[in-house]
């Protein structure tokens, strides 16, 4: 099973958010050196949690710094942008790192409504147009010519080259997974979003959809999953303390930058926040790296997937860093991994 690591850019309390930045990174040299197949970072806007708005640029500083790793976009939201600036966006990173990018796209706003109308420059822009911009972009992306009479036709998006970005669709949903598998692309379902639920149905649905494309003959789901490995399960749900103070909150629509573990203890919680906590520690993929290990690889095995990408909050980057190198352990992860094929 292949490891590879979500990355989102998390504010946390204390710090700038423009360290954030400099964090993810950091930690994208980490894993490649721990064996990580792929690293992934996500796009939100005016969000006071998640500040990682430009994951084309952050891409390039990544591939600048490493030599390895896969590199991607968990993801443009393709209904904000052109298809082809995208696509030319993407085609100079797979220029600046051949054969290592990863172009994920979604449909979300990744913010809210009245920073997605800022977004656009044009208000008949909607995610009503979603799968045509999809296609669009393949095009673009493969440099597959559109046909005669689509106003893109004769169009290239540059620089070209001997190796293309490869074309994800991420979602959370039946939807995504409908068209992933119309247009025969990989997909990764966002079970950290929706802590499971509605991830077998999606999966199911991509993979007796699916229609075989000339890039990808056969489907190719991955799982993005929250989890946190420490030296000792203590230690853990320690640290697990800030994601859990944060989830809390928001469900109340209170939305912030990640508490450390002792500022959240100074927040007792009430009779129904220790119901949702239960709750969440029930579901939580969230121990040593055994235990977590053994967890994701029940994961994987019940939705037959054979890669999982692993993202982790932590108010400590130590800590992060520590979650990534326990698990690489327990998946006896080879650090001299070379990047040998697009999946």
């Amino acid at each position: 099973m292949l490891l590879s690591v979500l990355d989102q850019s998390v504010a946390v309390s204390g710090r700038t958010e423009d360290e954030s930045i400099r964090q993810t990174l950091a930690l994208a040299r980490h894993c490649e050196g721990l064996g990580y197949h792929r690293f992934w970072v996500s796009e939100h806007h005016s969000h006071p949690s998640i500040v990682g708005s430009a994951p084309e640029v952050l891409m390039a500083a990544i591939a600048a710094s490493t030599s390895r790793i896969r590199i991607g976009s968990a993801g443009v939201m393709l209904p904000h942008y052109a298809a082809l600036k995208v696509a030319e966006q993407f085609r100079v990173l797979e220029a600046l790192a051949p054969g290592r990018i990863d172009l994920g796209v979604g449909r979300a706003p990744g913010s809210d409504m009245r920073t997605a109308r800022l977004l656009r420059n044009d208000p008949r822009q909607s995610a009503d147009n979603f799968p045509v911009q999809v296609r669009e972009l393949q095009a673009w992306v493969s440099g597959t010519p559109l046909p005669e009479g689509h106003p893109g036709h004769g169009v290239t998006a540059n620089p070209a080259g001997p190796t293309t970005p490869d074309l994800w669709m991420l979602g959370s949903s039946d939807y995504g997974a409908q068209l992933a598998a119309h247009y025969g692309l990989p997909y990764a379902f966002a079970w950290f979003i929706t802590d499971g639920q509605g991830a077998a149905q999606a999966l199911e649905v991509y993979r007796r959809l699916y229609r075989p494309s000339s890039l990808y003959p056969e489907p190719h789901p991955l799982l993005c999953v929250w989890a946190l490995a420490a030296d000792t399960e203590a230690e853990a749900w320690h640290h697990f303390a800030s994601r859990q103070r944060w989830k809390l909150d928001r469900n109340r629509g209170v939305l912030g930058a990640l508490p450390s573990p002792a500022e959240s203890a100074l927040r007792p919680h009430t009779a129904a926040e220790q119901m949702e906590a239960a709750a969440l520690r029930e579901t939580a993929v969230v121990g040593t790296g055994e235990q977590v290990a053994t967890k994701l690889r029940a994961l994987a095995d019940t939705h037959e997937v054979d890669e999982v990408a692993i993202i982790t909050w932590t108010h400590d980057p130590a800590a992060q860093r520590r979650s990534y190198e326990l698990l690489a352990l327990a998946f006896d992860m080879a650090t001299s991994t070379t990047c040998t094929s697009k999946f």
